[in-house]
């Protein structure tokens, strides 16, 4: 009897204490004006960055200078198609891709947690986190109910709450909110859709307060807003703006979900610096009246690999660099600007009496790796897998690839010279005939035709090699399907039989790519050198620059990592590199140019300017 009696007070307490684990240690709530925090109102200063931006091993000392500046939350965008690159194909547990492990970071540090999950997030991100595979269906629509992309949003939907689930403040976790879709009133006025995405988060157990964000305008809000969700404005920094907002959608706390204190920079033109002062005006604003707020973005960090997304506005296409520093508080390197000290010093003044911020976290140093000469590695003429024969060009997707390059190649009878119009080039191509150099073509500019030269052959061989630059990742024409997505004709006559060459350039090509062993006079070369770093110089724990200055346009890998684009256009001259890609001894660069033969050296900066 007695051990039974034992046994029943083990069970008891045991019962006990699992009831107290699993009891949520807060609560958050929607007020009618404000948000709720255990019951009292609370200020959410929030600075937003972005996991698959930022090395892993600098995910805590982001997160700590957020804090340190006087941010109490930290809100992070999910890219879908980061985690789905494939179909089906899923991944939360790898590198960057381990959630799970941000969001404990997020909480051992004491902070509170905001998520955008998509299905859609815009970002500057490559087709705004929608992965492009679904783009291989030719009528498929986008951020609507069409049930194709339904059933890819709802399945990507299910993984991701099985994964952030243990994270809610419901559960004991820093997770207060839930974004539904993103800035939906500037694209669509589907309620259906964002209704049903609201209903299938929460079918999948995400029992927490949602929140929608769109610009402060009464379409937008009209079309975005759901009532029963919170309301984001991007930005909010009037009272007039709060005022329309609880208008259109009254009894939800309304926010600034992104308090802009920089800008994104394309390719052609000058950096982005909007003004510090206006910002910290805004800033005043809104702690003056209470009003919580996020800062898009406190760390932006780096688009790395083809993950840059591209605009399309009123100048046509216009891709993104590949630097995401976006003139942030914490600059791509994760080190504090002018704007983060005067940030810091005006919300630390709206402390309670006796608060002090936390001290700014040492910032990672950097180096000048030494001179590093390149030379001739091999071509990708000399890399070319098999063909697929094609009667006509078709997408990038219609051949099941979503980033990188591929080959059209015909030969010419009938018409062989003359005016060469590829209709439409998504979005840069190299133009060759017979094997020879004859000029580019450019989406940016809106250049899409150029002249054939005479040929003595019979038959002209002729080439055109083009780059899929970033997917548009906002507005109307978030469908951009890559490479020659109309035909192609020569004085009008439609261009028929092409040969069709895969060039993904991602780690399994780079990785297999042989040495040419002759003379490399074709645009089309990768070049390679070698610098050396030893760990008792400390060189091993500091980022560096790699400045591509000398070089036209391209890709550069650092030990088989891809740094991303380059273009001397500019303004990006230098790609930046973290320590934890480079490694004692031996480090090699691989670059890729689309135009240039000559080798050039590569230098180092410690600065991205």
């Amino acid at each position: 009897m007695r051990h039974i009696l034992n046994l029943a007070v083990v069970i008891l307490f045991m019962t006990s204490f699992s009831a107290q684990a699993q009891k949520p240690k807060h609560t958050f709530k929607l007020g009618a004006s404000e948000f709720l925090l255990d019951g009292q109102p609370f200020q959410i200063i929030s600075g937003e960055m972005h996991p698959a931006r930022i090395p892993l091993e600098y995910w805590r000392h982001r997160i700590m200078m957020a804090k340190a500046m006087g941010c109490n939350t930290i809100s992070a965008y999910v890219f879908w198609n980061y985690h789905e690159t494939e179909d089906g194909i899923f991944d939360f547990t790898s590198g960057n891709h381990n959630l799970s492990e941000f969001f404990k970071i997020v909480q051992e540090e004491g902070m509170w947690l905001i998520l955008r999950p998509g299905p859609y997030v815009c970002a500057e991100w490559d087709l705004g986190g929608i992965p492009p595979y679904l783009l291989r269906n030719p009528d498929i629509k986008l951020r609507c109910m069409d049930p194709r992309y339904m059933a890819a949003a709802e399945r990507y939907i299910a993984k991701l709450a099985e994964v952030i689930k243990p994270f809610l403040i419901t559960k004991g976790g820093p997770l207060l909110m839930l974004q539904i879709e993103n800035e939906y009133g500037s694209f669509g006025n589907d309620r259906n859709y964002l209704l049903r995405l609201k209903e299938v988060w929460a079918s999948n157990g995400i029992n927490i307060p949602t929140f929608t964000g769109d610009g402060p305008t009464t379409k937008m809000l009209e079309a975005g807003t759901l009532p029963g969700s919170a309301v984001g404005l991007d930005s909010g920094s009037s009272p007039e703006d709060f005022a329309l907002a609880g208008k259109i959608n009254p009894g939800v706390p309304v926010f600034s979900s992104e308090t802009y204190p920089g800008w994104l920079t394309h390719w052609g033109e000058k950096w982005a610096r909007p003004d510090t002062s206006e910002l910290l005006k805004e800033v005043k604003f809104l702690l003056d009246n209470k009003k919580s707020f996020n800062f898009y973005v406190v760390h932006g960090g780096t688009n790395f690999d083809y993950t840059a997304g591209a605009n399309s506005g009123g100048k046509g296409y216009e891709p993104d660099v590949t630097s995401y520093d976006y003139d942030a508080p914490i600059n791509e390197q994760g080190q504090p600007t002018p704007k983060y000290m005067a940030l810091r010093k005006l919300i630390g003044s709206y402390l309670p009496k006796g608060k002090i911020l936390p001290p700014i976290p040492d910032s990672v140093q950097a180096i000048v790796i030494s001179a590093t000469s390149m030379m001739p590695f091999t071509s990708v003429w000399d890399n070319l897998p098999q063909p697929v024969k094609s009667v006509q060009v078709k997408p990038f997707e219609a051949f099941g690839q979503d980033h990188g390059f591929i080959l059209y190649k015909t030969e010419l009878t009938g018409q062989k010279s003359g005016k060469l119009s590829v209709n439409d080039i998504h979005d840069y191509a190299t133009v060759f005939l017979n094997g020879n150099f004859i000029g580019k073509l450019d989406r940016r500019e809106g250049v899409n035709s150029i002249d054939l030269p005479e040929s003595n052959v019979d038959l002209p061989v002729l080439e055109i090699f083009v780059e899929a630059m970033g997917h548009i990742n906002y507005g109307k024409d978030i469908i951009d399907r890559k490479g020659i997505t109309d035909s192609v004709t020569l004085n009008g006559t439609t261009l028929l039989n092409w040969q069709i060459y895969n060039l993904p350039m991602d780690k399994k090509f780079i990785w297999d790519l042989r040495s040419s062993g002759r003379s490399l006079k074709k645009p089309g070369v990768f070049f390679k050198g070698n610098f050396v770093l030893s760990r008792g110089e400390g060189n091993l724990y500091s980022d560096t620059y790699i400045d591509v200055s000398n070089y036209t346009k391209g890709i550069l890998w650092v030990n088989g990592h891809n740094l991303g684009r380059y273009w001397n256009i500019g303004p990006q001259k230098r790609l930046y590199c973290p320590s934890s890609w480079l490694r004692e001894g031996m480090n090699e660069i691989m670059i890729f140019d689309l135009l240039q033969t000559e080798a050039k050296t590569v230098t180092g900066a410690k600065t991205p300017e």
